[in-house]
């Protein structure tokens, strides 16, 4: 008896979210179909890859990320050569030292930072803050500001700081916002409602459902990419259908897989290998969990997923 495939048809899509200028602008998003579906219809954009780096430099950075960036001593010249990296399509820039119970960098010093960066490059551009809501409420704002004309993404407007970072971005300077809630589908659903009703357009909105490493909990990242895509197809759930960004690389780097020395954890290998391995696995199964863009910082992460993106679209 053969098989008679019946391709699964939606009447709703994920809506299409563009981030840069000219050339190099990116879209994401655009699906009406599961992750990598093109057999069932419109797969929309392929998902983007982009390039972590950081204000606090490369000091801490694993030998891979360093060795790439060799000879670049300014946060212009690093930005330049994320934006090189083969396979990346935008640069994110993380301020983390904002963050008051670390380098407590002023408001000033980081906006002059995004400044350079912005200027250094032609790619589009995504900001995270330094994760404290409250510093993060004050400084990106003032980003929106100085980068206007740059159609930049600001990340991430929470619950508690949505109404600054939102009516600034989404509002008086015309950039893109990320939606960030904590691996909770009512959460995401929640927040999406609260920003339009700001009167931030849900064109403008990208959603940061959250993740975690794989190994971590991670069934409930599954989980929560697996509704939130359905409910938006299969429901036609307006507030949800928002393209997906997620931050994987300040996670995967951070869990003992990848930081524990192999003098440490003698059977588990090099460390490196680790790391990447843990960076690799996380933003596979987040692309196809539902991800429209993940974010990642070693050249070869970046190319790794960046092939496979490619095979399977």
């Amino acid at each position: 008896m053969p098989f008679n495939r019946k391709p699964q048809k939606f009447n709703a899509s994920i809506k299409e979210v563009e981030i840069g200028c000219g050339d190099k602008a990116v879209k994401i998003g655009g699906a009406n179909v599961f992750p990598f579906y093109s057999f069932d219809g419109t797969v929309g954009n392929a998902p983007k890859v982009g390039v972590e780096i950081s204000d606090m430099g490369l000091e801490h950075e694993p030998e891979g990320v360093k060795a790439y960036y060799a000879g670049a001593t300014t946060m212009a010249e690093i930005a330049k050569k994320a934006a090189e990296m083969p396979g990346a399509d935008f640069v994110v820039l993380r301020l983390e030292g904002g963050d008051p119970n670390g380098a407590n960098k002023s408001v000033e010093e980081l906006v002059a930072v995004a400044k350079e960066v912005a200027d250094a490059v032609d790619a589009p551009l995504v900001v995270e803050g330094c994760k404290n809501v409250e510093k993060d409420g004050e400084l990106l704002p003032k980003v929106a500001e100085a980068l206007q004309g740059k159609n930049v993404l600001l990340m991430s407007a929470k619950e508690e700081n949505y109404k600054a970072i939102g009516a600034a971005a989404g509002l008086a300077y015309n950039q893109k916002v990320g939606a960030e809630s904590a691996v909770d589908i009512n959460l995401a659903k929640q927040l999406n409602v609260v920003m339009t009703q700001l009167g931030v357009s849900a064109d403008s909105v990208v959603m940061n459902v959250g993740t975690a490493t794989v190994g971590y909990g991670y069934d409930y990242v599954i989980s929560t990419m697996d509704r939130v895509r359905a409910a938006a197809l299969s429901q036609d759930d307006k507030m949800l259908q928002m393209p997906i960004i997620t931050p994987v690389a300040s996670e995967t780097w951070a869990v003992k897989e990848s930081t524990a020395s192999e003098e440490d954890a003698p059977g588990w290998g090099p460390v490196e290998e680790r790391g990447v391995s843990m960076e690799v696995q996380t933003a596979a199964a987040d692309l196809v969990s539902g991800s429209d863009a993940v974010i990642l910082k070693h050249p070869q992460s970046v190319a790794t997923i960046s092939k496979m993106i490619k095979e399977l679209m």
